[in-house]
């Protein structure tokens, strides 16, 4: 996301509920309208302007909605550092954090529970490289799962840490997918990377698309789409 500064030099900001946000803009020459997002974070307003939209245009658009931005801030869940004694979401499942002094550093999945030991003040980077490592397992399987389906080439599987998309696939194949979605239910994740692999015989939104994308996945799209609007923030609370 492409941030612009003012001619002073200072980028544009905007007070939302009493704090000041900066505001990340971004040209998009495919847009036809000005779109306006609260990084899941809540750490910046994101605004994508046409082509054609002067900058002046688009921040008082902006401002003419801090309302709506307040109410999106306002559900953005409070970070929380998974430490000891707290708990980590797993493939849908809250996991107790069980840090022991004479564990193994390396977590293990022990029924509702995640056990490991090693320096307490690096728990959360352990935990968080052990989520990676299982996102890397799952969805590899689901790529291939998907792929299979769909009759084509196992495409390349990249993990990213994007602020704000879930996935995506590139013109060449590659398949990139948000690894905090392990953290979510197994339908939710699979979901994403059904809707990848069908971009990769149809590259738009066409029925085309959305009818690949329901023979390919084996839920109900539209609850999996539910469930991400309603709580794909709350992936970025422990791992920001």
């Amino acid at each position: 996301m492409i941030g612009w500064l003012r001619r002073d030099g200072a980028a544009p900001t905007i007070d939302v509920a009493g704090r000041e946000l900066p505001i990340a803009l971004r040209r998009n020459p495919r847009a036809r309208r000005l779109t306006l997002r609260l990084a899941p974070d809540g750490s910046e307003v994101r605004l994508t302007l046409p082509r054609w939209c002067p900058e002046a245009e688009a921040l008082a658009f902006a401002h003419a909605r801090t309302g709506w931005l307040a109410e999106q801030l306002a559900r953005v869940p409070e970070r929380r550092a998974p430490g000891p004694g707290a708990t980590l979401f797993y493939r849908g499942r809250e996991l107790a954090i069980d840090w022991r002094e004479d564990a193994a550093r390396t977590p293990r999945l022990m029924e509702d529970r995640i056990v490991l030991g090693g320096p307490s003040e690096r728990v959360a980077r352990r935990l968080q490289l052990w989520l990676e490592r299982e996102a890397q397992r799952l969805l590899t399987a689901d790529l291939a799962d998907y792929a299979e389906c769909a009759g084509i080439p196992l495409p390349q599987l990249r993990l990213t840490r994007a602020q704000r998309r879930w996935g995506s696939c590139s013109t060449s194949g590659t398949i990139r997918i948000n690894w905090r979605l392990v953290q979510a239910p197994d339908h939710v994740r699979r979901s994403v990377v059904a809707h990848e692999v069908a971009h990769c015989r149809h590259f738009d939104h066409s029925p085309a698309f959305h009818a690949e994308l329901a023979r390919l996945f084996e839920g109900n799209v539209a609850e999996a789409d539910a469930w991400i609007k309603a709580h794909g923030r709350s992936l970025y609370a422990s791992f920001g």
